[in-house]
């Protein structure tokens, strides 16, 4: 069985502090009060998809920097110590015990019946959040042609900044939120400009093991006020590996021509599409919100994954909250107090129990998985919904055998973006850097 064992990489060169006045409302936090009066550290990047990316910047400047709040004690809890394996079977599913996080962490103030709900500045939100936390604003430089970094950086209050802050509650190494406009005070919510946001910062990383994630409310967000999730594991996703077939599609609209690619995926426990490819980023980040906006629409809970370097987005369509409500669940995964959210989806399963975590099995991975999903049914009752929403219809026409058999070779898609990982790392052992 293989372990995973988590290596901390220190980079000196970017381990900068969190500065600002002693002046605003007193509690150093994101609102505006404060925020007007401060300075952060500032990530600008270029939007310009020709411009040169680094290989290591970012991920250099975001794990040197949540290292360093760690060393500083802003955690809940060390996840560096967290037991990880690697579960036998095809599948490869992840196990990680993490005991006591659902103790740790931070209730749910909301409604799990409905995915679009008003922003309530009484609950807690992002603006209380202490600037401690924040690692760095990154915001869009346009057409700059290279990113850059400076240590600190006044806030304009004019323009609501997008901020980069450590989850206190982390499930990984490096897991860090996204919080597009933090002031202003975006309920959770897909919206274009948000998902593009978080596909250039996918882009910026440029690494295959940085992943974004999204929870939709009634998909196991826990907070209302928009953001994403991020984090590092040095090894392929289940959900990675799936096999996915292409959709064969004909555009209604324009925004079929954006040449973004749409599949299926294949013998998995969670039934999902997966978007691909597009002529830009922003038609990629179009057609991807259109489809979260139905969702959002018709009231469905979905979960969002971001995968390799922004090229690659799953969307899951779920309803274990909903089986929950109807007691429809067994008491057997009751019991293991799981959340399946956009990790777990994505076969990086949190467990709190010791029990479970020495059992995990791909069979009982498979089970819990198996009850997010929508039944095959309403799955594709919801994918019209999507294909309506973005401007294509399943095409039925017929095609001669020679364009038949290109078409086939094309829709039959592996899903491996990555070499092999563990033939990179000694036998037994997979490292996360």
């Amino acid at each position: 069985m293989l372990k995973i064992k988590r290596v901390p990489t220190v980079m000196s060169n970017y381990q900068e502090e969190v500065t600002t006045e002693a002046v605003g409302c007193g509690r150093n936090c994101l609102g505006k009060c404060c925020l007007q009066v401060s300075n952060l550290p500032l990530y600008t990047f270029s939007s310009d998809q020709n411009s040169p990316k680094s290989e290591s910047f970012l991920s250099e400047l975001l794990l040197a920097q949540w290292e360093e709040r760690m060393r500083q004690g802003f955690f809940r809890y060390d996840v560096t110590a967290c037991e990880t394996k690697v579960i036998p079977g095809p599948q490869g599913f992840i196990a990680q015990l993490n005991e006591g996080r659902h103790l740790k962490k931070r209730p749910t103030e909301f409604r799990v019946d409905q995915v679009l709900q008003p922003f309530d500045p009484a609950k807690f939100n992002f603006t209380k959040v202490g600037q401690e936390e924040v690692l760095f604003q990154f915001q869009n430089g346009g057409t700059i042609n290279k990113s850059y970094f400076l240590e600190t950086a006044g806030v304009n209050p004019a323009i609501a900044p997008n901020i980069v802050a450590i989850n206190v509650s982390p499930i990984e190494y490096g897991h860090m939120l996204l919080i597009p406009r933090v002031l202003d005070c975006v309920p959770q919510q897909i919206d274009q400009d948000g998902i593009l946001l978080a596909l250039h910062m996918a882009a910026e990383a440029s690494n295959p093991y940085f992943r974004l994630g999204y929870n939709s409310l009634g998909a196991f967000a826990t907070i209302n006020h928009l953001h994403f999730q991020a984090y590092y594991l040095n090894i392929q996703l289940p959900v990675e590996k799936a096999q996915i077939e292409m959709i064969t599609q004909r555009g209604l609209r324009p925004e079929s021509e954006k040449g973004v690619k749409v599949s299926r995926l294949m013998n998995y426990p969670v039934r999902g599409l997966v978007f691909s490819e597009g002529n830009t980023v922003g038609d990629l980040a179009d057609v991807v919100s259109k489809a979260c906006i139905c969702l959002q629409q018709n009231n469905i809970p979905f979960n969002v994954l971001i995968s390799d370097r922004g090229r690659q987005i799953y969307l899951f369509p779920q309803c274990y909250a909903e089986k929950q409500a109807l007691g429809e669940v067994s008491q057997e995964l009751l019991d293991t107090q799981v959340n399946p959210a956009v990790w777990e989806i994505s076969g990086h399963i949190v467990l709190k129990r010791r029990k479970d975590y020495e059992e995990a099995s791909e069979a009982s991975a498979w089970r819990l998985l198996a009850e997010v999903s929508l039944s095959e049914e309403r799955f594709e009752e919801v994918k019209e919904y999507i294909f309506a929403a973005i401007g294509v219809v399943e095409s039925k026409f017929e095609v001669n055998n020679e364009e038949k058999q290109k078409a086939e070779e094309e829709a039959m898609l592996d899903g491996n973006m990555f070499e092999p990982v563990a033939s990179h790392f000694q036998e037994g052992c997979l490292v996360v850097e």
